[in-house]
Protein backbone atom coordinates (compact mmCIF):
# COMPACT_ATOMS: atom_id res chain seq x y z
CA UNK A 1 0.00 0.00 0.00
CA UNK A 2 2.76 2.34 0.76
CA UNK A 3 4.56 1.65 -2.56
CA UNK A 4 0.69 2.06 -4.42
CA UNK A 5 0.99 5.55 -2.28
CA UNK A 6 4.29 6.87 -3.10
CA UNK A 7 3.30 5.50 -6.87
CA UNK A 8 0.52 7.93 -6.83
CA UNK A 9 1.86 10.62 -5.33
CA UNK A 10 4.99 10.66 -8.03
CA UNK A 11 2.21 10.20 -10.73
CA UNK A 12 0.56 13.15 -8.89
CA UNK A 13 3.25 15.40 -9.10
CA UNK A 14 4.82 14.53 -12.45
CA UNK A 15 1.08 15.35 -14.29
CA UNK A 16 1.29 18.76 -12.04
CA UNK A 17 4.33 19.55 -13.81
CA UNK A 18 3.71 18.95 -17.01
CA UNK A 19 0.01 20.53 -16.71
CA UNK A 20 0.14 23.66 -17.93
CA UNK A 21 -2.25 25.01 -15.77
CA UNK A 22 0.91 24.15 -12.79
CA UNK A 23 3.14 26.90 -12.68
CA UNK A 24 6.76 25.70 -12.69
CA UNK A 25 7.90 28.04 -10.07
CA UNK A 26 5.39 26.62 -7.18
CA UNK A 27 5.75 22.86 -8.19
CA UNK A 28 9.96 23.26 -8.98
CA UNK A 29 10.20 24.42 -5.22
CA UNK A 30 7.98 21.68 -4.12
CA UNK A 31 10.54 19.30 -5.55
CA UNK A 32 13.38 20.69 -3.95
CA UNK A 33 14.58 23.84 -5.84
CA UNK A 34 16.88 25.51 -3.83
CA UNK A 35 16.54 29.01 -4.88
CA UNK A 36 16.73 31.63 -2.32
CA UNK A 37 15.22 35.60 -2.44
CA UNK A 38 17.73 37.78 -3.20
CA UNK A 39 17.13 41.63 -3.79
CA UNK A 40 18.71 41.82 -7.68
CA UNK A 41 20.09 45.56 -8.87
CA UNK A 42 17.40 45.48 -11.75
CA UNK A 43 13.90 45.15 -11.13
CA UNK A 44 10.58 44.87 -13.06
CA UNK A 45 7.02 44.62 -11.22
CA UNK A 46 5.39 41.59 -12.69
CA UNK A 47 2.66 43.23 -14.08
CA UNK A 48 5.32 45.66 -16.62
CA UNK A 49 6.59 42.05 -17.72
CA UNK A 50 3.32 40.32 -18.13
CA UNK A 51 2.50 42.89 -20.58
CA UNK A 52 6.06 43.39 -22.22
CA UNK A 53 7.06 39.48 -22.44
CA UNK A 54 5.25 36.88 -24.03
CA UNK A 55 3.51 34.01 -21.99
CA UNK A 56 6.61 32.16 -22.89
CA UNK A 57 9.07 34.19 -21.72
CA UNK A 58 7.03 35.38 -18.44
CA UNK A 59 6.93 31.48 -17.63
CA UNK A 60 10.72 30.72 -18.33
CA UNK A 61 11.95 33.87 -16.78
CA UNK A 62 9.50 34.46 -14.00
CA UNK A 63 8.42 30.87 -13.20
CA UNK A 64 11.27 28.76 -13.88
CA UNK A 65 9.54 27.20 -16.94
CA UNK A 66 11.58 25.51 -19.67
CA UNK A 67 10.43 25.44 -23.21
CA UNK A 68 10.34 22.07 -25.36
CA UNK A 69 13.58 20.65 -26.79
CA UNK A 70 14.17 21.86 -30.35
CA UNK A 71 11.11 24.68 -30.44
CA UNK A 72 13.28 27.95 -29.35
CA UNK A 73 13.88 30.38 -31.79
CA UNK A 74 17.70 30.43 -30.94
CA UNK A 75 18.06 26.73 -31.17
CA UNK A 76 19.39 26.65 -34.70
CA UNK A 77 20.65 30.35 -34.56
CA UNK A 78 23.94 30.99 -36.41
CA UNK A 79 23.71 34.45 -37.20
CA UNK A 80 26.95 36.50 -35.10
CA UNK A 81 26.65 39.06 -32.13
CA UNK A 82 25.47 38.80 -28.71
CA UNK A 83 22.56 37.04 -26.94
CA UNK A 84 21.53 39.38 -24.16
CA UNK A 85 18.31 38.90 -21.13
CA UNK A 86 14.76 39.06 -22.40
CA UNK A 87 13.98 40.65 -19.17
CA UNK A 88 16.66 43.78 -18.72
CA UNK A 89 19.15 43.45 -21.73
CA UNK A 90 22.15 42.62 -19.61
CA UNK A 91 24.61 40.88 -22.52
CA UNK A 92 25.19 37.01 -21.94
CA UNK A 93 27.09 35.20 -24.46
CA UNK A 94 28.81 35.82 -27.47
CA UNK A 95 27.66 33.80 -30.92
CA UNK A 96 31.42 33.07 -30.89
CA UNK A 97 30.86 30.55 -28.14
CA UNK A 98 27.53 29.18 -29.31
CA UNK A 99 27.80 25.47 -29.99
CA UNK A 100 25.20 22.80 -31.20
CA UNK A 101 25.07 20.18 -27.95
CA UNK A 102 22.61 18.38 -29.86
CA UNK A 103 20.11 18.77 -26.21
CA UNK A 104 17.54 20.68 -28.40
CA UNK A 105 18.19 23.85 -26.62
CA UNK A 106 20.95 27.14 -27.49
CA UNK A 107 24.21 25.77 -25.39
CA UNK A 108 27.38 28.06 -25.21
CA UNK A 109 30.50 27.25 -23.61
CA UNK A 110 31.23 30.29 -22.08
CA UNK A 111 30.08 34.01 -20.90
CA UNK A 112 31.01 37.34 -22.14
CA UNK A 113 31.68 38.11 -18.22
CA UNK A 114 31.94 35.80 -15.50
CA UNK A 115 29.65 37.79 -13.50
CA UNK A 116 27.19 38.08 -15.68
CA UNK A 117 25.26 34.94 -14.54
CA UNK A 118 24.55 33.91 -10.98
CA UNK A 119 24.71 30.01 -10.44
CA UNK A 120 22.46 28.44 -7.76
CA UNK A 121 21.90 24.67 -6.55
CA UNK A 122 18.98 23.44 -7.71
CA UNK A 123 17.94 19.96 -6.65
CA UNK A 124 14.34 19.82 -8.45
CA UNK A 125 12.71 16.53 -9.91
CA UNK A 126 15.12 14.45 -7.67
CA UNK A 127 18.37 15.38 -9.66
CA UNK A 128 21.13 17.90 -9.06
CA UNK A 129 21.41 20.93 -11.34
CA UNK A 130 23.31 24.13 -11.02
CA UNK A 131 20.68 27.31 -12.43
CA UNK A 132 21.44 29.87 -14.10
CA UNK A 133 20.27 33.71 -13.51
CA UNK A 134 20.57 36.62 -14.68
CA UNK A 135 22.79 38.55 -12.35
CA UNK A 136 21.32 41.92 -12.97
CA UNK A 137 17.49 41.06 -12.70
CA UNK A 138 17.20 36.86 -11.67
CA UNK A 139 15.55 35.77 -14.82
CA UNK A 140 15.43 32.53 -15.24
CA UNK A 141 17.84 31.21 -18.27
CA UNK A 142 18.37 27.82 -18.08
CA UNK A 143 21.26 25.22 -16.31
CA UNK A 144 24.76 24.42 -16.51
CA UNK A 145 26.48 21.25 -16.98
CA UNK A 146 29.99 20.24 -16.87
CA UNK A 147 29.71 18.03 -20.66
CA UNK A 148 30.68 21.37 -22.70
CA UNK A 149 33.61 21.55 -25.32
CA UNK A 150 37.10 22.51 -24.45
CA UNK A 151 38.09 25.21 -23.20
CA UNK A 152 35.71 25.63 -20.49
CA UNK A 153 34.03 22.17 -20.66
CA UNK A 154 30.79 23.74 -19.54
CA UNK A 155 27.76 24.28 -21.25
CA UNK A 156 25.27 26.87 -20.35
CA UNK A 157 21.46 24.97 -22.11
CA UNK A 158 19.22 28.21 -22.34
CA UNK A 159 16.05 28.68 -22.81
CA UNK A 160 15.54 30.44 -25.80
CA UNK A 161 12.46 32.33 -24.00
CA UNK A 162 15.10 34.07 -21.99
CA UNK A 163 17.00 35.68 -24.45
CA UNK A 164 17.20 38.56 -26.97
CA UNK A 165 19.92 38.84 -29.95
CA UNK A 166 21.50 41.81 -30.66
CA UNK A 167 23.47 41.16 -34.26
CA UNK A 168 27.16 42.68 -34.72
CA UNK A 169 25.97 44.29 -37.93
CA UNK A 170 23.15 46.05 -36.30
CA UNK A 171 25.44 46.99 -33.41
CA UNK A 172 27.96 48.06 -35.72
CA UNK A 173 25.39 50.29 -37.96
CA UNK A 174 23.58 51.92 -34.49
CA UNK A 175 27.23 53.01 -33.58
CA UNK A 176 28.47 54.49 -37.02
CA UNK A 177 24.81 56.08 -37.17
CA UNK A 178 25.03 58.06 -33.29
CA UNK A 179 29.12 58.86 -34.20
CA UNK A 180 27.96 60.44 -37.81
CA UNK A 181 24.75 62.05 -36.11
CA UNK A 182 26.65 63.39 -33.31
CA UNK A 183 29.01 64.57 -35.73
CA UNK A 184 26.47 66.77 -37.38
CA UNK A 185 25.10 68.08 -34.74
CA UNK A 186 27.70 69.15 -32.65
CA UNK A 187 27.23 66.42 -30.15
CA UNK A 188 23.84 66.55 -28.96
CA UNK A 189 22.46 63.13 -30.06
CA UNK A 190 25.44 61.11 -28.60
CA UNK A 191 23.92 61.56 -24.97
CA UNK A 192 20.57 60.19 -26.32
CA UNK A 193 21.49 58.02 -28.56
CA UNK A 194 25.04 56.49 -27.94
CA UNK A 195 24.96 55.83 -24.24
CA UNK A 196 25.32 52.41 -24.53
CA UNK A 197 20.95 51.62 -22.83
CA UNK A 198 18.74 49.41 -24.73
CA UNK A 199 14.90 50.06 -23.84
CA UNK A 200 13.01 46.94 -24.05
Amino acid sequence: MDVLFRRGVFVAVRLAVSSSVCRPAPCAALLGARRTKKTWPVSFSQEELKKRLTPMQYQVTQERGTESAFTGEFTHHKDEGSYTCVVCGAVLFSSNTKFDSGSGWPSFYDLVKEESVSLTDDFSYGMHRVETTCSQCGAHLGHLFDDGPKPTGKRYCINSASLGFQAKDAASTSTSASTSSSGAEGGAASSSVSDGKTEL
